[in-house]
């Protein structure tokens, strides 16, 4: 099956991206991107690229490349299922708040809505694409719904994982170390193969059947997860034993066996997926009476929100016990640098311990918005609006953020941080200056050197 026109539903961290990729790398194919949200399609089609909705570095360029050419943005979402040889189902599945499996279980509600409409809609033979995070076996769900349309249209279900780190978002789609198709129809399987074949390598496009492909997305995450709480646990061994965790890290990754990757130690991961996959792993194990296996991984998570809770009482420690009425500079929002993502992010986590102590706090963050930074805290209902706006302020400057603070702490890793003048900081915060590195980003030896008073984690 030849592939003229592709749609996405969903205009998000991974439909954008990986769209615009898709429709750079193949011009004479049309990509339509469509979400209910007008704002956020409106934001894709700004002529100001720095108005994008997703940051993400070299973006702004392939969309620039793309965008009215093969690749468009829109609400018609019927339109483009009507239209589309392929649809790429890219909606957020996000952790269940309410009724079975709740704060476990993906909510998929949103899938189901696309499969309904994409069977109300279709009239002819579509291949329907999973891109989103979903459980094992999903697609027997999509396919239940799509296939009882009573049209008899042809669906072919495939399940497509992006492993994408956000950040390199971009780097990573350009140049993946593998592509995951999965799915039972092998036309539909080489249709899709023969897209990413302009630009990926058939040896690393891997082809299995649907529950391997859906499984091994969460699978990867969660063993990616358990590598950044295994050393963040080890990181709190190491403070009270005088070793350091960044020597430790580089002594194991040095064994092939292990190797080096995401054993940097920090203030806990966040974003959109490790913490959901896990939790659905956990979800999945407990539902067939695993719970072995379903305690194994939730320990994961448990390390990760202790790390979080452990640096916010290092905070209050090392200032006298006490944070009450006292202001801390957070520089840095986002779960990581290169990103606008705020989704579990551990400076959200920080800030309400602290919140909790009546402390003031000031945030900068270089691509985060203030409406989302407090969208974040009122999510968590620990207080009200009036008193998270009364706590906490949000500005636009680093050296605005640390006036008059007792404490800084740096919450995300972005790079414009180690540039700093940071003996002007010094000079502007109250004595004794203290600074909590939550990402291990600076030079101990320079800050000391200036006065401050430092702490790293796991050292």
């Amino acid at each position: 099956m030849e592939i003229k026109k592709i749609a996405c539903i969903g205009a998000g961290y991974v439909g954008g991206p990986t769209m615009s990729v898709i429709a750079q790398k193949n011009p004479n194919i049309q990509v339509t991107v469509v979400d209910l949200n007008s704002a956020r399609i409106d934001a894709w089609n700004s002529d100001n690229l720095e108005e994008l909705p997703v940051y993400e570095p070299g973006l702004d360029t392939v969309v620039k490349e793309a965008r009215g050419r093969n690749l468009f943005f829109s609400t018609e979402i019927e339109k483009a299922i009507s239209e589309a040889d392929m649809i790429f189902i890219s909606v957020n599945t996000p952790t269940k708040t309410y009724g079975k499996g709740k704060g476990q279980a993906a909510d998929l509600k949103f899938i189901e809505l696309c499969a309904r409409q994409i069977a109300d809609v279709a009239t002819s033979t579509k291949i329907i694409v999973e891109k989103s995070t979903i459980p094992v076996r999903t697609a027997a769900t999509i396919k239940s719904i799509l296939d009882h349309t009573g049209k008899g249209v042809q669906f072919h279900v495939l399940s497509n994982p992006e492993f994408l780190a956000e950040g390199t978002a971009i780097p990573d789609l350009q140049n993946p170390d593998r592509i995951l198709i999965g799915g039972e129809d092998e036309g539909a399987i080489q249709a899709l193969k023969s897209i990413y074949e302009a630009w990926v390598p058939s040896e690393r496009i891997i082809s299995t059947n649907l529950w391997s492909s859906e499984l091994s997305k969460l699978v990867a995450n969660a063993f990616l997860a358990q590598r950044v709480s295994s050393i963040n646990s080890i990181s709190e061994l190491c403070e009270v034993t005088g070793a350091n965790v960044d020597e430790v890290a580089h002594a194991i990754g040095q064994d092939s066996r292990i190797g080096s990757k995401f054993l940097k130690a920090s203030v806990g991961f966040g974003g959109s997926c490790f913490q959901k996959d896990l939790l659905n792993l956990v979800y999945i194990a407990r539902s067939y009476n695993l719970n072995e296996v379903a305690n194994y991984w939730e320990q994961v998570i448990l390390i990760n929100d202790h790390q979080k809770t452990r640096f916010a009482e290092k905070i209050i420690r090392s200032m006298y016990n006490t944070v009450n009425g006292k202001k801390i500079a957070f520089l840095g929002w986002a779960f990581k640098k290169n990103t606008n993502d705020t989704r579990e992010s551990a400076a959200i986590y920080v800030a309400d311990h602290l919140l909790d102590e009546q402390a003031n706090i000031a945030v900068y963050d270089p691509k985060v918005q203030e409406n989302q930074i407090f969208k974040d805290l009122d999510y968590l209902a620990t207080r009200s609006s009036e008193e998270n706006k009364s706590l906490l302020k949000v500005v636009n400057d680093p050296y605005e953020a640390a006036q008059d603070a007792h404490g800084l702490a740096i919450l995300t890793e972005w790079d414009v941080f180690k540039d700093l003048d940071w003996k002007r900081i010094k000079d502007s915060m109250k004595k004794p200056a203290f600074v909590f590195d939550g990402r291990k980003l600076l030079d101990r030896k320079k800050l000391e050197g200036l006065g401050f008073v430092y702490y790293a984690i796991g050292e």
